[in-house]
């Protein structure tokens, strides 16, 4: 059996020629019943005839091309109007002559091509065609045949002015949907500097220190295996990005919050870097993107730290609201390598774009007698 359910799918899916064909095949049977003869169309005046042999082709012009009304617009409009000539002029005056109206509004639609050519022979053929019902005894005055030109005309607009409604909307749709490529490539930018940068900045640094561990074994075996698990964290963290990527994943793909923090010092402190961390308070329940904000700043300051205050004294101070998260992560400047956070400025720039979306405030700036804080105030109760 059918699943009615799926008819109007199916019908969707149909050829758009077999979709219109029906609206035709109606307009046929209407023309041929009795209690419609002559109470269709008129233009000129001329006496009702009856049906004859004609009729028959006359209607077939005027109805059956409108089964190809979107898909060839301008071959429907020429054999519908040519049908629609021979009618007035017969003066069957069949119900059919209502798809010259239809026709109009279709080309007006869906014509791409020579769309003011077709406008001005269309305009130009009306004029012998009133002309020819005049001389054949027509009655119609000149202004009946001037609103029926513009009655045609207004049918040719509303064709048009959805043809341009339909390109707008496009548009737009094409629009948003450079903007969405534009954003999902931005924040995947964001996730793989966030991530890659984090782990092999704290590998580099664990390396250059194996260097100079060869006469200590035991620390050296120590160090050289803290490479390993960065590395493997690394592969790990990559592995769920691409899940990110992926639309045929069907798991929620997970991300880091505020009580990762512990692991990310810890992993820093294995990497060299000696950090001192306290928090106050607890994440708050409905804290959303602001707890994956936050740790994204501790992050990106601590892979700065490492990078460019190697040895220093860091301090990382997160306190919990029931409103917001402020975090502080500070640098006192005396390792070894103590420079400006600055690099290429895409992390901490785009840690600004973070925190600004959720309405926040951050800033990263040089301390005074050397080293850089990194300051965050993230409001909280955003949905992730």
């Amino acid at each position: 059996m059918i699943d009615l359910r799926r008819v109007p799918d199916l019908w969707r899916r149909c050829d758009v020629t077999v979709r219109d064909l029906p609206f035709a095949l109606l307009l046929v049977v209407l023309s041929f019943l009795p209690s419609f003869h002559d109470h269709g169309t008129q233009v000129g005046g001329l006496p009702a005839r009856p049906f004859d042999a004609l009729a028959v082709v006359v209607v077939a012009l005027e109805c059956l091309p409108l089964a190809v009304r979107r898909r060839w617009p301008a071959a429907c409009l020429t054999l519908v109007s040519l049908g629609f000539a021979v009618d007035q002029i017969r003066a069957y005056h069949t119900v059919a002559g209502a798809g010259l109206a239809v026709a109009l509004l279709s080309a007006g639609a869906h014509l791409e091509r020579r769309r003011r050519v077709t406008a001005v022979l269309l305009s130009a053929a009306f004029l012998p065609l009133a002309v020819a019902l005049d001389r054949l005894g027509g009655t119609d005055a000149p202004t009946e045949y001037v609103t029926f030109y513009l009655l045609a005309a207004l049918a040719w607009g509303i064709g048009a002015w959805l043809r341009s409604t339909r390109a707008a909307e496009a548009e737009r749709r094409r629009h948003v949907a450079e903007a969405t490529r534009a954003a999902e490539r931005t924040r995947i930018a964001r996730e793989l500097h966030d991530v890659v940068t984090h782990h092999v900045t704290a590998m580099v640094v664990q390396a250059e220190a194996a260097r100079y561990l060869t006469a200590a074994p035991d620390r050296l075996d120590t160090t050289l295996s803290a490479v390993t698990d960065t590395g493997r964290r690394a592969i790990a963290d990559l592995r769920h990005l691409l899940d990110l990527l992926n639309p045929d994943h069907g798991t929620e793909v997970r991300t880091p919050s505020v009580g990762e923090l512990h692991t990310l010092v810890e992993q820093t402190r294995q990497a060299g870097q000696p950090v001192e961390f306290a928090e106050e308070g607890s994440p708050a329940e409905s804290a959303g993107s602001a707890e994956f904000v936050a740790y994204r700043v501790v992050q990106e300051a601590l892979t700065n730290a490492l990078k460019y205050a190697h040895g220093s004294r860091t301090v990382v101070h997160v306190r919990y609201r029931e409103k917001e998260i402020t975090v502080e992560v500070g640098t006192d400047g005396s390792g070894s390598r103590t420079a400006s956070p600055a690099g290429s400025g895409r992390g901490l720039a785009g840690l600004r774009e973070r925190v600004d979306a959720l309405g926040g405030e951050f800033s990263a700036d040089r301390r005074a007698g050397g080293g850089f804080v990194v300051r965050a105030r993230i409001p909280a109760g955003s949905p992730s």
